[in-house]
């Protein structure tokens, strides 16, 4: 283990993790027919190592951590993941050889789940009806029950998730757009990409529109992504980022994720359809101007479902 805090010391020579970050932003053309003014850019994030947005928050609260001297030789890692955020936590584990345990539904897609075992992370189930509020609440119980032999980001309450948004995500759609950018539209699970992002995108452009796109139901397709309500309220959700919520049905996001994979070989995952729900609603209010939004990943994570 003392290799690992060297090694994220010198991360910049880790050929892996400087590739996280910089995701190109492409042009949707799903919606140039019905609003021929409205312009709408896709953050492509399963351009990231780990393949999806969440390898930008992972890699920040494992070195946030180390430097803090939370995470240190001997403890191990610790988090609850609907799948995502536990791969980014496996990819720079194994980056940085620090050892994973990560808390998932026993209902994730095996997709997930085979890419979790191939990073070498060691897996915990929790109960498939409980969801992501099961898993966290069993890797809390863990942690609590031998607190000296984990490190426990919680990415639900770390602020270092958001921050890493604020940090890279904000400031690349900035310059990606030239500053252009007049809508953001982000879909909700842990929130760390909404909140982050949007705080960065009004920090330094105070006009940008925030529009946060929620599973209409508490009981729905969409892995990943949360009904707030309905669910354990993540600590870094800050409600007063976003300016609109929108509600996007698990059908409709499903059938704009397989739009856009059909008629633009993008093939997203079904948070990105939600997401897309959300930019037609925007659309749809405003006739003219610049949206962009977040593909958290790619639809191969979704095959068996």
């Amino acid at each position: 283990m003392e290799s690992s805090v060297k090694a994220f010391k010198d991360f910049e020579k880790s050929e892996i993790l400087k590739l996280i970050g910089n995701t190109p932003l492409l042009k949707v053309e799903l919606f140039k027919d019905e609003f021929p003014e409205v312009e709408v850019y896709g953050k492509a994030e399963w351009f990231n190592p780990g393949g999806s947005v969440k390898d930008r928050p992972a890699f920040n609260m494992v070195k946030e951590g180390i430097k803090s001297g939370d995470l240190h030789p001997g403890k191990v890692l610790l988090d609850s993941t609907s799948g995502n955020t536990g791969i980014a936590y496996a990819m720079v584990g194994a980056a940085l050889d620090i050892p994973v345990t990560l808390v998932i539904p026993e209902n994730a897609t095996s997709e997930r789940i085979e890419t979790l075992k191939g990073y070498g992370a060691d897996l915990i189930f929790s109960s498939p009806m409980e969801g992501s509020d099961g898993a966290q609440r069993l890797a809390r119980k863990l942690y609590e029950e031998n607190p000296s032999a984990y490190f426990m980001p919680c990415q639900y309450d770390n602020s270092f998730n958001p921050l890493a948004h604020e940090k890279t995500t904000a400031i690349e759609i900035l310059e990606q757009t030239d500053g252009r950018v007049q809508h953001f539209v982000s879909s909700l699970g842990t929130t760390g990409t909404l909140v982050g992002t949007g705080r960065g995108l009004k920090k330094n452009k105070p006009d940008v529109k925030v529009h946060a796109v929620m599973p209409s139901e508490p009981f729905h397709g969409l892995e990943g992504m949360k009904h707030i309500p309905s669910s354990i309220r993540p600590g870094i959700y800050d409600d007063l980022v976003h300016d609109n919520l929108i509600l996007a049905d698990t059908e409709s996001s499903y059938d704009f994720a397989e739009k856009i994979s059909r008629k633009e070989g993008l093939f997203v995952g079904h948070s990105a359809g939600a997401a897309l729900v959300g930019v037609r609603e925007v659309a749809k209010s405003i006739k003219k101007g610049v949206i962009v939004t977040i593909f958290p990943d790619g639809g191969d994570r979704y095959l068996s479902t």
